[in-house]
C-alpha cells in the first residue's frame, strides 16, 4: 500500500466481504499500517439467506479477531460442525462419518522419527477393519449428537483441543461482522461502472448508479456471481471445471427441525439418483438444498425424488444454475476478488469460506504490504497459489464420486468426469496408506486439505486395502504397538469426555439465554 496511508475498498458485504475488511484492518494494525477501509454495500441487492458450513479454519478467524465465541453463536443462530455424514455415497444403505478433527497429533512421541508417525493411527485402524472415523473425538461426538462443551459452573470447557466447525445462515453472519466492525466506514451504494487509468488500466474510482464517484488505492471485488469489477471492469476470464464436477444445479429449501431429536452436529451430505441433498441445521431450521445434474434429471423429478426421500413436501425457494470453476487471475492491476467473486464450487466439504479465508491469510501475509507497488510477477504468484488450491479442492470433490451405485449419473460421475488426480490416488492407495509427506504443502503452510481428510473420505467409500496397512504396520512393530495403545486410550477418553460434554441443543439454548461464557485460551 501506498506509504502515508492508502484507501482500501470493498465492494460488496456480506460474509466474504465483512471478513475480508477484518481482517485487513487487523493486520494493518499490526503492522502500523495507515490505511483507511470502506465498504461499499447496497441495501437494495438481496441477501439470501442459505443454511451453510465451514471448517475449523473459521473459528481460528474469530479467535483471532477476539470475537466472543457465545455471542456469535447467540447473534447468529449458528450451530456446532463436527464434520460431515456422507450417506449413500458408497452405495445405498451405506454410511461414513468424516471428523474434522486429526487425532494423530495426540500421538506423537519422541521414539519415532517424524516420517514414522504420520497417519499412524488411521494406519492401524484400517489394518484392524476399523472404521478411521471411529478413532476420532469428533466422530464419537457426531455420533452422540453433543456439543464440544463440558460445563464448570457457568464456564464452558472444551472436551479437547480441536477447533471445531460451524453452521450459520449466512445473511445472518454478515448482518452481524458488519455491526460489530468498528472503524470501517460503510457507504450504501451500487456500482455501475469504474473509471480507470487510460496506461495502467488499474481503477482510479468506483462510479456508482447516483453518478458520484469514490476514489481508491486498492480495491476488493466480494460483488459475488455478479464479479462487478474483477469481471466486467478489469476483464478476468472464467475456467470451468464442469468437465470433473457433475452437478450444475441447486434447489434449496428449508425444513423445520424434528424436536424429538437433539440438533445433529454435523453437516448431512445425502447422495440421490442425479446427485446429492445437503442439510445444514442452524439454531431455528434446517438449511437443504438438492444439488443435481440436469442432464440426468428435470427440476420437477428432481423436487419429487427429494419429497419421496424425505417422505413430506418441500418448497423450492430457487432452482438454480450453476458452473462450478474459478477465475483465470484473482488478482488484476489493484483489484483483488475474494469470495463467490473467485471462484465457485459446489457446496461439497464447505471450500467457500475456507478458500475465502485462507486465500486472505496468504494475501496479508505475503503480499499486502506491498500491493500498492506490485508487478505482475508478484500477482502471478498470489495466482498461481490460489489456482493450486482451488484445483486442489476440486479434485478432492472429485474423489467423492467414486463409490459403487450404478444409476447413470453416478457411473457418468464415476466414468467421464473421474480425473487424472483421482486416477493417481486410487492407483497409489492399491499399494500404499496415504501419509502427510505425500501431500504438497500449501504455501506458508497455511491450512489446506491434506491426508487427515482425504482417509475419511477414501476409507468410507471403500479405497483403502486393509492387506497394505497390515503389512505398513508390520513394518514396525514398536510403530504398531504405540499406535495400538494409542488408539484405545482415545477411544476410551473420548467416550468419557463425550458422555461429559453438553448435548448440542442444550448447549444452544443456554448460550440463547446468555447463561453460559467462554474464553479463548
Amino acid at each position: 500500500m501506498a506509504e502515508g496511508g492508502a484507501r482500501l475498498v470493498v465492494v460488496g458485504g456480506g460474509t466474504a466481504g465483512w471478513i475480508a475488511a477484518l481482517m485487513l484492518q487487523r493486520h494493518a494494525a499490526s503492522a502500523d499500517m495507515a490505511l483507511d477501509i470502506v465498504v461499499v454495500e447496497s441495501s437494495r441487492i438481496p441477501t439470501i439467506g442459505v443454511g451453510e458450513g465451514t471448517t475449523a479454519v473459521f473459528r481460528q478467524v474469530l479467535m483471532d479477531l477476539g470475537i466472543d465465541e457465545t455471542d456469535f453463536v447467540r447473534r447468529t443462530g449458528a450451530t456446532v460442525k463436527f464434520g460431515i455424514r456422507h450417506k449413500d455415497w458408497r452405495r445405498k444403505g451405506h454410511c461414513y462419518d468424516g471428523p474434522i478433527d486429526d487425532p494423530n497429533l495426540l500421538a506423537l512421541s519422541r521414539q519415532f522419527m517424524p516420517g514414522e508417525q504420520q497417519s499412524m493411527l488411521h494406519i492401524y485402524a484400517v489394518s484392524t477393519g476399523r472404521s478411521v472415523a471411529d478413532i476420532h473425538l469428533f466422530g464419537e461426538l457426531m455420533q452422540r449428537r453433543k456439543s464440544p462443551f463440558g460445563l464448570d459452573g457457568d464456564e464452558l470447557v472444551p472436551a479437547g483441543p480441536f477447533q471445531h466447525a460451524f453452521h450459520f445462515d449466512q445473511a445472518k453472519v454478515g448482518a452481524y461482522l458488519r455491526e460489530i466492525t468498528a472503524g470501517v466506514q460503510l457507504i450504501d451504494a451500487e456500482v455501475a461502472d469504474l473509471r480507470r487509468d487510460a496506461e495502467t488500466g488499474t481503477i482510479e474510482a468506483l462510479v456508482m448508479t447516483d453518478g458520484t464517484e469514490l476514489a481508491g488505492d486498492f480495491f476488493v471485488d466480494c460483488t459475488g456471481f455478479r464479479r462487478k469489477l474483477i469481471g466486467e471492469g478489469m476483464g478476468a476470464k472464467w475456467m470451468s471445471y464442469q468437465d470433473h464436477l457433475p452437478v450444475n444445479r441447486a434447489m434449496p429449501f428449508w425444513l423445520d427441525h424434528d424436536e424429538t431429536e437433539d440438533i445433529a452436529p454435523f453437516t448431512l451430505a445425502w447422495a440421490q439418483e442425479a446427485g446429492w441433498m445437503w442439510a445444514v441445521p442452524t439454531r431455528e431450521r434446517i438449511g437443504c438444498g438438492y444439488v443435481y445434474s440436469d442432464a440426468f434429471t428435470t427440476p420437477d423429478e428432481a423436487k419429487c425424488e427429494i419429497e419421496r426421500a424425505l417422505g413430506r413436501e418441500i418448497e423450492p425457494r430457487a432452482d438454480l444454475r450453476f458452473d462450478s470453476g474459478r477465475l483465470d487471475r484473482a488478482w488484476i492491476g489493484n483489484c483483488l476478488a475474494l469470495g463467490l467473486s473467485s471462484s465457485f464450487l459446489e457446496p461439497l466439504e464447505a471450500t467457500s469460506i475456507h478458500g475465502t479465508i485462507v486465500q486472505l491469510m496468504l494475501f496479508t501475509r505475503f503480499f499486502f504490504d506491498k500491493a500498492g507497488h506490485a508487478d505482475d510477477t508478484m500477482r502471478q504468484r498470489y495466482n498461481d497459489a490460489v489456482s493450486r488450491q482451488l484445483g486442489d479442492f476440486r479434485d478432492f470433490i472429485n474423489l467423492h464420486y467414486v463409490g459403487e451405485r450404478d444409476e447413470p449419473f453416478w457411473r457418468h460421475a464415476r466414468g467421464e468426469c473421474m480425473n487424472e488426480a483421482t486416477r493417481d490416488m486410487l492407483a497409489f492407495c492399491t499399494e500404499n496408506m496415504p501419509r502427510r509427506a505425500d501431500f504438497q504443502p500449501f504455501p506458508g503452510d497455511l491450512p489446506h486439505i491434506n491426508e487427515q481428510l482425504f482417509y475419511p473420505v477414501l476409507d468410507g467409500l471403500g479405497h483403502l486395502q486393509r492387506t497394505v496397512a497390515k503389512t505398513e504396520m508390520a513394518a514396525s512393530p514398536k510403530v504398531r504397538a504405540h499406535a495400538r495403545k494409542a488408539v484405545d486410550a482415545h477411544v476410551r477418553d473420548y467416550k468419557k469426555a463425550a458422555g461429559d460434554c453438553l448435548g448440542h441443543r442444550h448447549y444452544l439454548d443456554l448460550v440463547a439465554e446468555g447463561a453460559v461464557s467462554f474464553r479463548w485460551q
